[in-house]
């Protein structure tokens, strides 16, 4: 199999580690890429988010399947232009793709459908976004209607700073708060066949003890021993497949991933999100524990074959992964500072360029993700957090509890 994996950031690179060790990819080819992904692929100076531009390159390289990372090509209907030419592509069409691109479309969906969320007003004026505040109280959950990269919402028991984030986003979704453990679950679905991957956490704050602004992510870590028994089941049952038939219903089917980002209250999980690609930095841990060849995964769900595929297998054990983010990320990350000994296993790249003699450089906010595995989480954060050690990166920074509180049995359902 010849397979075109599309973007350049840490999903990428986790995801082309998971093509790449699937025996049937004779050939990985990554647009953009990024200086990790060079090792594993041949790189190709692509737009992603241009759906023409896109499908030529997998009709040049023959290629058998496409996988398409990051949700903004997928809003610009990328897969929609691959599918035209008749090849699989992996993510949903631009209308599916909605579910991640518009909150308040998504709320509609998940009302239709029946899906337990959280009650909220869709608002694009002061006026009525105050009204929703005020009926909701603190802490207040402000969402920018639209992609935001991660960074569209604001949690916050200051009502100054929700009205002034509403202001500007413009179009916003206003809602309730929802107390209790956050879980991403992955859902690799055909339209109708849908397969669930581990659970994961993530941490959205930059700093300890989750404090400070939201970011796309600083670390997150997999399995979750304090999960209730039955969770995934559950999540299934009441929210994956009333979704993808409320949106076969509306004639415009999902397939693809589904991530499910959800919140586990005293009255049971409720959805926060949905997002319409894999997660970072939950990829990174979750794949890194899944033994099933992952292109076969993934093209069985973009040919629609989904339900005749093997239960997936997984490695004993967990990861972990911890964000290395630039100086001053998420404000105003600073770029171009020389990165050492971001060479060896486990170090994924997120945000990275090469200089012209072959420098390793800072190119983004998050600029790497120490990923490691072990015999159980403890295991798993000490050597995660080792990688982070053996890397020098000037003014950069991380947070040092990713996954503490659930190897110190912290972690408490409200009930």
């Amino acid at each position: 199999m010849r397979v075109l994996l599309l973007g350049g950031g840490g999903r990428e690179h986790a995801l082309a580690l998971g093509l790449a060790g699937d025996p049937s990819v004779e050939q990985l080819i990554a647009a953009p890429g990024n200086p990790g992904i060079a090792s594993l692929a041949e790189l190709r100076a692509v737009d992603p988010c241009d759906p023409a531009a896109v499908a030529a390159l997998a009709v040049e390289t023959g290629v058998d399947l496409v996988v398409i990372g990051p949700e903004a090509p997928l809003v610009a209907g990328v897969a929609d232009a691959v599918r035209a030419k008749g090849i699989p592509a992996f993510g949903p069409s631009a209308e599916a793709a909605r579910l991640e691109g518009s909150k308040a479309f998504a709320k509609d969906v998940m009302t239709a459908a029946g899906v337990p969320t959280a009650r909220a007003y869709t608002c694009t004026d002061a006026e009525s976004t105050a009204r929703a505040l005020d009926e909701f109280g603190a802490p207040y959950v402000v969402k920018n209607d639209g992609l935001a990269a991660g960074k569209g919402v604001v949690v916050t028991d200051d009502r100054a700073a929700a009205l002034r984030h509403a202001e500007e986003c413009g179009r916003v979704v206003v809602e309730e708060y929802l107390a209790g453990p956050e879980v991403s679950l992955f859902v690799v679905t055909d339209g109708e066949a849908a397969v669930p991957l581990l659970p994961a956490q993530d941490f959205k704050r930059v700093g300890d003890g989750d404090t400070g602004p939201n970011t796309g992510g600083m670390g997150a870590y997999a399995p979750l021993p304090w999960a209730p028994p039955g969770l995934v089941d559950e999540v299934m049952r009441d929210v994956v497949h009333p979704t993808l038939a409320e949106m076969a219903r509306r004639g415009t089917p999902f397939a693809g991933l589904l991530y499910v980002g959800l919140a586990i209250t005293a009255d049971g999980p409720r959805v926060i999100e949905f997002n319409a690609r894999f997660g970072d930095p939950e990829t990174q841990v979750v794949l890194a524990l899944l033994e099933t060849p992952l292109a076969g995964l993934l093209h069985a769900a973009a040919t629609g074959t989904l339900a005749g595929h093997p239960p997936l297998r997984w490695r004993d054990g967990a990861a972990v992964t911890v964000v290395v983010a630039a100086e001053g990320y998420p404000a105003a990350p600073r770029s171009g500072d020389v990165i050492t000994g971001a060479e060896g296993p486990g170090v994924i790249h997120a945000g990275t360029r090469r200089a012209d003699d072959g420098t390793l450089l800072s190119s983004g906010g998050r600029v790497l993700c120490a990923t490691a595995t072990g015999a159980d989480l403890a295991a798993a954060r000490d050597a995660a957090y080792a990688l982070v050690a053996g890397v020098e990166l000037a003014g950069s920074h991380h947070r040092t509890d990713i996954a503490a509180a659930a190897v110190e049995g912290r972690i408490t359902i409200p009930g």
